[in-house]
């Protein structure tokens, strides 16, 4: 929708509130389209340019429909087509005088008969745009009942695009959404029974457990006493009342018979006269069922991460406990720097166990990290250790290698940068660009030793960092001296895409 607001908001003076409108327009007009047979164009007046002013305005297309129920009027878009002069007169009709112009006689284009409509669009009393609805004839015949059920029933929504009821105003459906006319229509009367029940509409009343005929049944009767839920049946209703009385366009799931059918009741009021309601339906039985399959498998996806985080601390808990008891400083040391690693990956799979997405909010995980280290290592009251930037999401699966080289790193600055209980200052720094993810790790230490080689280095932090940033993050590390070699900087450069997998 938003290339939509940028032509209208280009191209023509409509307010906010009038674009809005435009947009809900829209978003609804796939229903208009298909029970119409016909093609959909947008039209809005365009300003007549300075100096001009005995020129007749013209009408710019900004936007089109086709019907998923017959054929296209139009082979090509017409997006952008501007309309001037007599080709323009129903437009202008419809725009200045307020009411549907139909033309008598098809117009033919090339070979192809197009039967023309141009509907105001009105807003709060203004026609602020035109609609044209034009129809295919190449394939006419005689009208079945659903045919002219379906063309009554449009003639009675244009006309309330035309009064300025349709959309009803702050409907809030997203484009696309909900049932269309090829998955169900009934027709109803003002008291709420079913006149007219399409096929595909009787196929979902039947899996929901209807026996017999629909047709003469009031709507709410009919779903009652098939509904498992009877307050499904009880929101149905009202829905339908609701709708019959003008209210705004509402969608009710019910489900009976091992079936779910979603309904929605859309006002028919016409030049203010109460007709009933059009209700669609779709059997989403199949839909409803990969959703809670999903969402099982997503609660599972949590549990396990939940799982995993629990037994880490386990771990790590048990790594403290042994570090406690061992009097070789190296034995213990090794094993505090195991708990870290330990500790950091946990965080990261307690993060997946409140999350369904593929991606991971980092800078939450990184603040944790940080303080979690700066506790652990009993450094927090001489060395601060801060974040800068936003890391924003992570791919999951770039998580854990990408905690555990900060884990490495801040720790590192943390034990060597500050001998001597020196006091100093760590800074996490995040730059993100176009696909790459830049991470510096600066300190304002002692700096590096002359003879550093950071690729000759048998330390085993170094060589975890190493070989996670080439291997799982497909990055790069590079440790450099700066603030005249009184401070070191480990810069990690990585990619952000999804690496590809072999066999994948």
């Amino acid at each position: 929708m938003s290339a939509l607001s940028d032509l209208l908001a280009a191209r023509t003076s409509l307010s906010d509130a009038q674009v809005e409108h435009v947009q809900r327009l829209v978003g609804e007009w796939q229903l208009l389209s298909d029970l119409a047979f016909a093609d959909l164009l947008l039209w809005v007046p365009m300003a007549v340019p300075v100096g001009e002013a005995g020129s007749v305005p013209g009408f710019l297309c900004v936007a089109q429909c086709r019907p998923t129920t017959g054929p296209t009027a139009y082979q090509d878009d017409q997006v952008g087509v501007l309309l001037r002069g007599e080709r323009a007169t129903p437009l202008r009709t419809a725009l200045t005088e307020g009411r549907i112009f139909r033309e008598v006689e098809p117009d033919w284009d090339g070979d192809l008969p197009i039967r023309r409509e141009a509907i105001p669009v009105r807003m709060a009393g203004q026609v602020i745009a035109v609609l044209g609805k034009d129809a295919n004839l190449a394939s006419v015949r005689t009208p079945s009942q659903l045919e002219l059920v379906y063309l009554q029933t449009a003639a009675d929504l244009a006309a309330m695009v035309a009064d300025g009821t349709f959309p009803a105003p702050g409907a809030g459906l997203e484009e696309g959404s909900g049932p269309r006319v090829g998955d169900g229509v009934v027709r109803l009367e003002p008291d709420g029974t079913i006149i007219y029940a399409s096929p595909n509409a009787l196929s979902a009343f039947s899996r929901l457990g209807v026996k017999g005929n629909a047709l003469g049944e009031p709507i709410d009767a009919l779903t009652n006493t098939v509904a498992d839920d009877p307050f499904d049946a009880g929101d149905l209703a009202a829905a339908v009342t609701a709708a019959i009385d003008g209210g705004q366009p509402a969608s009710i799931e019910v489900e009976g018979g091992g079936a779910t059918v979603l309904f929605r009741a859309i006002p028919l009021r016409p030049r203010g006269e109460t007709l009933g309601a059009v209700l669609l339906m779709q059997d989403v039985t199949e839909l409803r069922r990969r959703d809670r399959q999903i969402m099982s498998k997503d609660a599972t996806i949590r549990e396990i991460h939940h799982r995993v985080k629990n037994n880490l601390q386990t771990v790590a808990a048990l790594l403290r406990l042994q570090a406690r008891r061992v009097t070789v400083p190296e034995a213990r040391a090794a094993l505090e720097e195991s708990m870290r690693r330990v500790s950091s990956i946990a965080l990261v799979h307690e993060t997946l166990s409140v999350s369904i997405d593929e991606a991971v909010d980092f800078d939450e995980i990184v603040d944790r990290l940080l303080v979690m280290l700066s506790d652990v290592m009993g450094s927090s009251a001489r060395v601060r250790v801060r974040r800068d930037g936003s890391f924003g999401e992570i791919p999951a699966e770039a998580a854990t290698a990408l905690v555990l080289v900060l884990t490495e790193l801040v720790q590192n600055a943390i034990e060597h940068a500050f001998p001597g209980g020196a006091e100093g200052l760590v800074d996490v720094i995040a730059e993100r660009g176009r696909g790459r993810l830049r991470v510096t790790i600066r300190d304002d230490g002692v700096g590096l030793p002359p003879d550093f080689a950071s690729d000759q280095s048998d330390r085993l932090g170094l060589q975890i960092v190493r070989t996670l940033v080439s291997a799982e993050l497909d990055g790069t590390v590079d440790f450099r001296s700066h603030d005249g070699g009184t401070g070191t900087a480990a810069v990690v450069s990585m990619a952000l895409g999804r690496r590809p997998r072999v066999g994948g």
